[in-house]
């Protein structure tokens, strides 16, 4: 990128808090979130110069839509700020990433607030389910399903299977590394959930299936939660590096970004890549471009925060990253390659699976927690020396993939 776009700090609100619970709305759940990544970042917002939203349903889970409105009700500050608003599914706060982006290196703005946020554990699970079933083609797919996504990327296990064969040992593996790992994250919403021996296996008491090949330790948790990032150009970063005595070589930065979009039927989806060896090549594609921009291999990144709503869409990523070889997933999960202290860990964070999925808010909070691992500033889930992370967000069945490093 000839343009350096800084990342300047951030927050996210704890993944474990019920907002509905506790008669707090979409709105307290965004003010709080501002109040801590401002604090976080020490920056003045008045100094902040546009800001977007990553956002797939509130209209549905809250009734409530102009969140570019209910942004600047919370940040008084931002009154008179240009907003925008991005949707996108499940990549709805990459969207929002890569808006912010393009205004900054458009030299429209210097400085950029990116917020995604999702409000959904006020209705009960079966409408939940429902409503989020808005990211497949209503109407043409997966017709009579109860829950549409576990048996979607049930689909998915059975093409992997098909092309390549699977066993659920590796899956149930990439499940409880990543609750493993939200164990350690003091905002996951498993953080202090026990698992008996036996948990991540086919054992059907300890394990029920949900739909066809998923089974329920598989699933991505349903989240309240919002998560911000500051987005900057070299001038304010310099100006902001400054006047906190740091050294803006310090300060991460994304080195590189891809975004590609398939159509939105999950089948039509698998039949273009019948031939390819690859199940999904343009979600590679994403990867690439963000690989390429960065000028960085794969073996030049010290750690990868992707999509895993289900056990498989990780399966899937190990591959499409180039992890292993087409259908060799396995390969990298028996030899420990994505565990903390592999070779690549993968979702330190503890991921959609151990640390929770907002929807909206997902592509957000990885970019920040990959800003925390290239600034040092992870905590108990540090990897250690890490300097450049890429992430993986996808939207629906891989409609929408947004892909970014970041490094220092």
């Amino acid at each position: 990128m000839s343009d350096a776009i800084y990342i300047l700090g951030g927050a996210q609100t704890d993944f474990a808090q019920n907002w509905a619970r506790q008669g707090q709305d979409i709105a307290d759940m965004m003010g709080a979130v501002m109040h801590s990544a401002l604090e976080d970042s020490q920056l003045d917002p008045a100094t902040i110069e546009c800001a977007h939203v990553g956002n797939f349903v509130a209209e549905l889970f809250c009734r409530q839509g102009m969140l570019g409105g209910v942004l600047a009700q919370v940040v008084p500050e931002f009154h008179g700020l240009p907003i925008s608003r991005h949707e996108a599914a499940c990549a709805s706060g990459s969207m929002a990433i890569l808006a912010a982006m393009a205004d900054i290196a458009a030299g429209h703005y210097r400085s950029a607030c990116v917020l995604g946020v999702e409000y959904m554990r006020n209705v009960p699970g079966d409408t939940g389910a429902e409503y989020l079933g808005a990211a497949a083609w209503t109407g043409h797919e997966a017709e009579g399903v109860q829950y549409m996504w576990p048996h979607m990327f049930s689909e998915l296990t059975g093409e992997y299977d098909r092309r390549y064969g699977i066993d659920y040992r590796h899956l149930g593996r990439i499940a409880e590394i990543n609750y493993q790992n939200g164990s350690q994250n003091p905002n996951a919403q498993s953080r202090k959930w026990q698992f008996p021996e036996g948990a991540f296996s086919e054992n059907d008491e300890l394990n029920p299936v949900i739909s066809g090949r998923v089974r329920r330790n598989d699933c991505g948790q349903i989240t309240d939660g919002a998560a911000v990032v500051f987005l900057a150009n070299q001038d304010y970063a310099r100006e902001y590096a400054a006047k906190r005595g740091i050294d803006l070589a310090s300060i991460p930065r994304i080195k590189g970004w891809g975004h590609t979009t398939a159509r939105i039927c999950y089948a039509d989806k698998v039949a273009a890549s019948a031939n390819e060896a690859l199940v999904f090549p343009h979600v590679r594609t994403a990867i690439d471009q963000a690989f390429n921009r960065a000028k960085l291999s794969l073996e030049q990144v010290d750690a990868i925060e992707t999509h895993d709503c289900f056990a498989m869409t990780e399966y899937m990523a190990i591959d499409h990253f180039g992890i292993t070889a087409p259908g060799e997933s396995w390969k990298a999960v028996e030899e420990g390659v994505i565990e903390m202290g592999g070779q690549l860990p993968i979702n330190p964070s503890g991921g959609l699976i151990g640390l929770g999925h907002p929807v909206g808010a997902t592509g957000v909070r990885m970019l920040l927690d990959a800003y925390k691992q290239a600034s040092g500033s992870a905590g108990n889930y540090q990897v250690g020396g890490a300097k450049n992370i890429a992430t993986l967000n996808i939207g629906g069945s891989t409609t929408t993939t947004a892909s970014f490093v970041v490094g220092v």
